[in-house]
């Protein structure tokens, strides 16, 4: 009778120690796959963190392009004729009779 207890009684622990284990397997897989996950969510993140960096330069960029087209057509008012270089183009006005008049002129600066 003690023989079957024991027989019993390992049985019972080869039978925990399997579903310990399983639940450890499983436990593991789910953790390397949130942990997958939260590696592909930070290179989203820095993605869109770079992208919107390259915007905000590009926006100040225009902002401080537009401030100095601004001044200058500010101080070109009165002119009858003028220029001003824009992203390598040069961009002429004429003031006429009907208004001013632009014209870009296609050369590199």
């Amino acid at each position: 009778m003690a023989a079957e207890e024991v027989l019993q009684g390992a049985d019972h622990y080869k039978s925990e120690i399997e579903r310990l284990t399983r639940e450890l397997s499983e436990t593991t897989h789910e953790k390397i796959q949130a942990a997958e996950y939260g590696l592909v969510v930070l290179e989203e993140k820095l993605t869109l963190k770079q992208q919107y960096d390259e915007l905000e330069a590009e926006y100040d960029g225009l902002k401080q392009e537009l401030e100095q087209l601004k001044e200058h057509f500010r101080s070109r008012a009165t002119s009858s004729s003028s220029g001003i270089w824009l992203r390598g183009q040069l961009w002429i006005w004429k003031n006429g009779v009907d208004g001013p008049k632009v014209h870009c002129s296609c050369f590199l600066h």
